[in-house]
Protein backbone atom coordinates (compact mmCIF):
# COMPACT_ATOMS: atom_id res chain seq x y z
CA UNK A 1 0.00 0.00 0.00
CA UNK A 2 1.26 3.51 -1.04
CA UNK A 3 1.30 6.30 2.00
CA UNK A 4 -1.47 8.83 1.46
CA UNK A 5 -2.07 12.33 2.59
CA UNK A 6 -4.90 12.13 4.48
CA UNK A 7 -7.10 15.69 5.77
CA UNK A 8 -9.58 14.96 8.86
CA UNK A 9 -11.94 17.72 9.99
CA UNK A 10 -13.51 17.24 13.01
CA UNK A 11 -11.67 14.20 13.76
CA UNK A 12 -10.85 14.66 17.25
CA UNK A 13 -13.52 12.48 18.56
CA UNK A 14 -16.03 10.01 17.23
CA UNK A 15 -15.97 8.97 13.52
CA UNK A 16 -13.37 11.18 12.31
CA UNK A 17 -10.58 10.04 15.12
CA UNK A 18 -11.19 6.35 14.27
CA UNK A 19 -10.87 7.52 10.67
CA UNK A 20 -7.95 9.41 11.49
CA UNK A 21 -6.18 6.42 13.87
CA UNK A 22 -7.09 3.98 11.07
CA UNK A 23 -4.94 5.60 8.61
CA UNK A 24 -2.15 6.53 10.27
CA UNK A 25 -2.10 2.83 11.53
CA UNK A 26 -1.46 2.14 7.43
CA UNK A 27 1.41 4.50 7.34
CA UNK A 28 -0.48 7.55 6.17
CA UNK A 29 0.71 10.98 6.56
CA UNK A 30 -2.81 12.04 8.76
CA UNK A 31 -3.56 15.81 9.50
CA UNK A 32 -6.92 16.22 11.70
CA UNK A 33 -8.65 19.69 12.40
CA UNK A 34 -10.42 20.76 15.59
CA UNK A 35 -10.17 22.57 18.57
CA UNK A 36 -8.55 20.44 21.04
CA UNK A 37 -5.60 17.21 20.35
CA UNK A 38 -7.79 15.31 22.95
CA UNK A 39 -6.00 12.15 23.24
CA UNK A 40 -4.35 11.85 19.56
CA UNK A 41 -0.85 9.93 19.46
CA UNK A 42 2.43 11.63 18.16
CA UNK A 43 2.05 10.07 14.62
CA UNK A 44 -1.02 12.36 13.63
CA UNK A 45 -0.50 16.22 13.50
CA UNK A 46 -3.09 18.03 14.84
CA UNK A 47 -4.35 21.90 13.22
CA UNK A 48 -6.27 23.72 15.87
CA UNK A 49 -9.11 25.82 14.32
CA UNK A 50 -12.67 26.66 14.86
CA UNK A 51 -13.78 25.86 11.56
CA UNK A 52 -17.14 27.94 12.42
CA UNK A 53 -14.70 30.82 11.53
CA UNK A 54 -14.18 32.04 7.26
CA UNK A 55 -10.83 33.48 8.43
CA UNK A 56 -10.13 29.88 10.69
CA UNK A 57 -10.98 27.73 7.47
CA UNK A 58 -8.56 30.37 5.16
CA UNK A 59 -5.96 29.58 7.92
CA UNK A 60 -6.10 25.98 8.03
CA UNK A 61 -6.34 25.69 4.39
CA UNK A 62 -3.39 27.90 3.52
CA UNK A 63 -1.22 25.72 6.13
CA UNK A 64 -2.03 21.96 4.42
CA UNK A 65 -1.30 23.81 0.86
CA UNK A 66 2.00 25.56 2.20
CA UNK A 67 3.01 21.90 3.84
CA UNK A 68 1.89 19.13 1.27
CA UNK A 69 2.41 19.03 -2.58
CA UNK A 70 -1.15 17.22 -2.87
CA UNK A 71 -4.02 15.74 -0.82
CA UNK A 72 -5.08 12.09 -1.31
CA UNK A 73 -7.91 12.23 1.00
CA UNK A 74 -10.34 15.12 2.66
CA UNK A 75 -12.57 14.02 5.14
CA UNK A 76 -15.63 15.83 6.51
CA UNK A 77 -16.89 15.05 9.75
CA UNK A 78 -17.03 18.55 12.00
CA UNK A 79 -20.34 19.38 13.24
CA UNK A 80 -21.89 20.21 16.67
CA UNK A 81 -26.11 20.76 17.43
CA UNK A 82 -26.68 24.46 19.05
CA UNK A 83 -29.92 24.17 21.34
CA UNK A 84 -30.34 27.82 20.19
CA UNK A 85 -29.44 30.14 17.39
CA UNK A 86 -25.60 30.93 17.91
CA UNK A 87 -24.27 33.48 15.50
CA UNK A 88 -20.83 32.92 14.46
CA UNK A 89 -18.43 36.00 14.55
CA UNK A 90 -19.20 36.16 10.41
CA UNK A 91 -22.77 36.87 11.73
CA UNK A 92 -23.91 33.60 10.31
CA UNK A 93 -25.89 30.78 12.04
CA UNK A 94 -23.15 28.34 13.70
CA UNK A 95 -24.97 25.11 11.79
CA UNK A 96 -24.89 26.61 8.72
CA UNK A 97 -20.84 27.58 8.92
CA UNK A 98 -19.66 24.36 10.84
CA UNK A 99 -21.66 21.71 9.28
CA UNK A 100 -21.92 23.07 5.46
CA UNK A 101 -19.93 26.04 5.27
CA UNK A 102 -17.08 24.35 6.11
CA UNK A 103 -17.04 21.97 4.27
CA UNK A 104 -17.61 23.84 0.70
CA UNK A 105 -14.29 26.19 2.17
CA UNK A 106 -12.24 23.16 2.67
CA UNK A 107 -12.97 21.52 -0.50
CA UNK A 108 -12.65 24.40 -2.65
CA UNK A 109 -9.54 25.48 -0.95
CA UNK A 110 -7.62 22.16 -1.44
CA UNK A 111 -9.26 21.11 -4.70
CA UNK A 112 -6.28 22.40 -6.67
CA UNK A 113 -4.08 19.69 -4.49
CA UNK A 114 -6.10 17.25 -5.39
CA UNK A 115 -5.75 14.83 -8.36
CA UNK A 116 -8.08 12.40 -10.37
CA UNK A 117 -7.20 9.76 -8.13
CA UNK A 118 -7.60 11.61 -4.89
CA UNK A 119 -11.19 11.33 -2.64
CA UNK A 120 -13.68 13.77 -0.51
CA UNK A 121 -15.97 11.75 2.12
CA UNK A 122 -18.37 14.38 3.59
CA UNK A 123 -20.36 12.43 6.19
CA UNK A 124 -23.69 13.70 6.66
CA UNK A 125 -27.36 12.56 6.19
CA UNK A 126 -27.18 11.55 2.24
CA UNK A 127 -30.52 9.99 2.02
CA UNK A 128 -32.57 11.54 4.58
CA UNK A 129 -35.66 12.59 3.33
CA UNK A 130 -36.73 15.28 5.81
CA UNK A 131 -35.89 18.83 5.89
CA UNK A 132 -35.06 21.73 2.69
CA UNK A 133 -32.83 24.44 2.52
CA UNK A 134 -35.34 27.29 3.83
CA UNK A 135 -34.52 29.48 0.74
CA UNK A 136 -36.38 32.43 2.45
CA UNK A 137 -34.37 32.76 5.57
CA UNK A 138 -31.49 30.16 5.24
CA UNK A 139 -30.00 31.92 8.21
CA UNK A 140 -32.75 30.66 10.19
CA UNK A 141 -33.33 33.73 12.08
CA UNK A 142 -36.67 33.17 11.80
CA UNK A 143 -38.20 29.42 13.69
CA UNK A 144 -34.85 28.18 14.32
CA UNK A 145 -34.61 24.61 15.93
CA UNK A 146 -31.90 22.53 16.49
CA UNK A 147 -33.27 19.44 14.48
CA UNK A 148 -34.67 21.88 11.28
CA UNK A 149 -31.06 23.20 11.26
CA UNK A 150 -29.40 19.94 10.59
CA UNK A 151 -31.60 19.21 8.42
CA UNK A 152 -31.21 22.22 6.47
CA UNK A 153 -27.30 21.51 6.61
CA UNK A 154 -27.57 17.94 5.29
CA UNK A 155 -29.79 18.91 2.34
CA UNK A 156 -27.10 21.82 1.65
CA UNK A 157 -24.40 18.87 2.06
CA UNK A 158 -26.17 16.95 -0.74
CA UNK A 159 -26.30 19.50 -2.96
CA UNK A 160 -22.40 20.06 -2.49
CA UNK A 161 -22.00 16.13 -3.84
CA UNK A 162 -23.90 17.75 -6.60
CA UNK A 163 -22.19 20.32 -7.38
CA UNK A 164 -18.76 19.12 -7.40
CA UNK A 165 -17.12 19.32 -10.69
CA UNK A 166 -13.00 19.19 -9.24
CA UNK A 167 -10.95 16.04 -10.24
CA UNK A 168 -11.35 14.21 -6.93
CA UNK A 169 -14.22 12.07 -6.53
CA UNK A 170 -16.47 12.70 -4.07
CA UNK A 171 -18.62 10.75 -1.68
CA UNK A 172 -21.57 11.81 0.15
CA UNK A 173 -21.86 9.29 3.15
CA UNK A 174 -24.85 8.26 5.88
CA UNK A 175 -23.34 6.09 8.51
CA UNK A 176 -27.09 5.70 10.05
CA UNK A 177 -27.32 6.07 13.97
CA UNK A 178 -23.84 5.24 15.10
CA UNK A 179 -21.96 5.26 18.84
CA UNK A 180 -20.52 8.79 17.62
CA UNK A 181 -20.70 12.32 18.93
CA UNK A 182 -23.31 11.18 21.85
CA UNK A 183 -21.19 13.33 24.22
CA UNK A 184 -21.93 16.70 21.75
CA UNK A 185 -25.48 17.27 22.37
CA UNK A 186 -25.69 20.48 25.07
CA UNK A 187 -28.61 18.44 26.91
CA UNK A 188 -27.47 16.49 29.66
CA UNK A 189 -31.17 14.60 29.32
CA UNK A 190 -30.31 14.40 25.26
CA UNK A 191 -27.34 12.80 25.93
CA UNK A 192 -28.58 10.32 28.09
CA UNK A 193 -31.50 8.82 26.02
CA UNK A 194 -29.11 8.95 22.97
CA UNK A 195 -26.62 6.79 25.03
CA UNK A 196 -29.00 4.47 26.18
CA UNK A 197 -30.43 4.31 22.32
CA UNK A 198 -27.11 3.64 20.97
CA UNK A 199 -26.29 0.32 23.16
CA UNK A 200 -29.03 -1.51 21.61
CA UNK A 201 -29.78 0.15 17.98
CA UNK A 202 -26.71 2.06 17.12
CA UNK A 203 -23.99 0.85 15.21
CA UNK A 204 -20.38 0.85 16.98
CA UNK A 205 -18.10 2.93 15.20
CA UNK A 206 -15.74 0.99 13.55
CA UNK A 207 -18.58 -0.33 11.68
CA UNK A 208 -19.81 2.45 10.58
CA UNK A 209 -15.99 4.29 9.29
CA UNK A 210 -15.21 0.87 7.35
CA UNK A 211 -16.26 2.39 4.59
CA UNK A 212 -14.32 5.78 4.74
CA UNK A 213 -11.22 3.77 5.27
CA UNK A 214 -11.90 2.08 2.21
CA UNK A 215 -13.03 5.05 0.19
CA UNK A 216 -9.40 6.49 1.11
CA UNK A 217 -7.77 3.24 -0.01
CA UNK A 218 -9.29 3.15 -3.44
CA UNK A 219 -12.11 5.95 -4.72
CA UNK A 220 -14.76 4.97 -6.39
CA UNK A 221 -14.32 5.65 -10.29
CA UNK A 222 -17.19 7.70 -10.37
CA UNK A 223 -17.22 11.37 -9.89
CA UNK A 224 -20.26 11.39 -7.20
CA UNK A 225 -21.05 8.39 -5.02
CA UNK A 226 -23.85 9.09 -2.59
CA UNK A 227 -24.26 6.13 0.19
CA UNK A 228 -26.82 5.60 2.75
CA UNK A 229 -25.61 2.77 4.96
CA UNK A 230 -24.67 0.84 1.91
CA UNK A 231 -27.45 1.60 -0.19
CA UNK A 232 -27.03 4.09 -3.12
CA UNK A 233 -28.73 7.40 -3.52
CA UNK A 234 -30.29 9.00 -6.28
CA UNK A 235 -29.28 12.79 -6.43
CA UNK A 236 -30.31 13.42 -9.81
CA UNK A 237 -33.24 16.56 -10.10
CA UNK A 238 -31.18 18.82 -8.01
CA UNK A 239 -29.12 20.52 -10.08
CA UNK A 240 -30.61 23.69 -10.30
CA UNK A 241 -30.96 23.56 -6.18
CA UNK A 242 -27.09 23.20 -5.87
CA UNK A 243 -26.34 26.37 -8.32
CA UNK A 244 -28.95 28.04 -6.45
CA UNK A 245 -27.37 27.41 -2.95
CA UNK A 246 -23.75 27.98 -5.04
CA UNK A 247 -24.64 31.12 -5.69
CA UNK A 248 -25.88 32.14 -2.14
CA UNK A 249 -22.79 30.56 -0.65
CA UNK A 250 -20.76 32.43 -2.72
CA UNK A 251 -22.85 35.80 -1.90
CA UNK A 252 -22.24 35.32 1.76
CA UNK A 253 -17.66 34.74 1.05
CA UNK A 254 -17.77 37.87 -1.19
CA UNK A 255 -19.27 40.44 1.68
Amino acid sequence: MTSKIVIVAGGTTGMGRATALARAARGDEVTVIGRTRRDLPSSVRFLAADLSSIAEVERVAAEIADRHPRVDALTLFANRPMPRRTETADGLEYTFALYYLSRYLLAARLAPLMPVDSVIVNVAGVGTKKGEIHWDDPQLRAGYGIVRAQLQAGRANDLLGVAHEGKARYVLYHPGFTRSGLDGHPSPVVRGVLKTLALFAARPVVRSVAPVVDWIERPPSELLTASDRGNPVDLSGKEADARRLMAYTESLLAR
